[in-house]
């Protein structure tokens, strides 16, 4: 796992994938908003409902770490201003942009007993990889991502059992 400031890691979310974008600017409520959205995403994806334990904890996972950088964008980046999902191959990544030119640095190791600034250890562990990056388009600000791989493949995919003779 690690956290890459200032590059891209590639993976199988791009070409041939599927997209989808939540625009944010001055939306109340947008840590249940994106929540919900990756939740229906997911969904359609075929990531929920999970076939397995492992699956269903992935997919908690993923709530969980878009919660995670919803969540930053609000408190230290001046909110949230687009949520994108990109998912193909067998991975999903996550990017979440705000208008903050400052980039995420894990602090000094705190006690889990305290409250707060537990968000980037959250990713460290959940997260296949994640990092930030100045936005493309040259705009003021950056784009946090993460990445998370599929465990199975979706329903539609997966084997179906022999039929007994």
């Amino acid at each position: 796992m690690t956290s890459q400031e200032g590059t891209r890691a590639t993976g199988g979310a791009g070409a041939g994938g599927q997209i989808r974008r939540l625009v944010l600017h001055g939306a109340t409520g947008a840590v249940t908003r994106c929540r919900d959205f990756t939740a229906t995403a997911l969904t359609d994806w075929g990531w929920l409902p999970s076939a397995t334990d492992e699956d269903q904890e992935r997919a908690d996972d993923v709530l969980l770490l878009v919660s995670e950088v919803v969540t930053n964008a609000c408190l230290h980046a001046g909110g949230p201003q687009e949520l994108v999902l990109r998912h193909g191959d067998g991975l999903l990544r996550v990017e979440v942009s705000d208008p903050s030119p400052e980039h995420p640095r894990q602090g000094l190791p705190r006690s889990p007993a305290l409250p707060g600034g537990h968000g980037l250890m959250v990713l460290d562990r959940l997260a296949t990889a994640w990092g930030s990056v100045a936005k493309p388009d040259g705009s003021p600000g950056k784009v946090v991502w993460l990445e998370v791989s599929r465990p199975s493949p979706p329903p539609w995919l997966r084997p179906r059992p022999a039929d007994p003779a």
